[in-house]
């Protein structure tokens, strides 16, 4: 069994910043449940444009408020606390907070824990756990 909480993650390798984002990933490749978690904050005022060409990712909004949307012009899904958005076809797409939102997302092959988004908006392929 595993337990874990979110604040024994902060300023450990399971914590990853960028300038829109801070990910804290509960659950990764090396845990070995075939899938990763992350409790994820999205500031305010940013927009990431994002394709995960090399897993699925499902996301779930616990707090804020915002809009994804296809890109190049797809249409624009308004999220806010309670949403659920799951990219199952690996689609580009532009996510807008307008106010700070945190989310529950889990991403299928698991990333294995510092990976960012490329200039093509992707992780990198996934690693076998080491």
């Amino acid at each position: 069994m595993i337990v874990r909480h979110r604040s024994k993650l902060l300023g450990t390798d399971r914590e990853v910043e960028t300038p829109n984002w801070t990910s804290r990933r509960l659950l990764l490749a090396r845990d070995g449940m075939g899938f990763s978690l992350h409790d994820t904050v999205i500031r305010a005022g940013t927009e990431t444009v994002m394709e995960y060409r090399h897993h699925l990712e499902a996301v779930y909004c616990i707090e804020g408020e915002g809009e994804v949307q296809i890109l190049p012009d797809g249409p624009v899904h308004p999220i806010r606390a309670g949403t659920v958005y799951a990219l199952d076809g690996n689609e580009r797409h532009a996510l807008r907070a307008k106010r700070r939102m945190r989310m529950v997302c889990v991403f299928n092959p698991p990333v294995t824990g510092q990976e960012v988004h490329g200039d093509d908006g992707a992780y990198p392929p996934a690693k076998e756990p080491s």
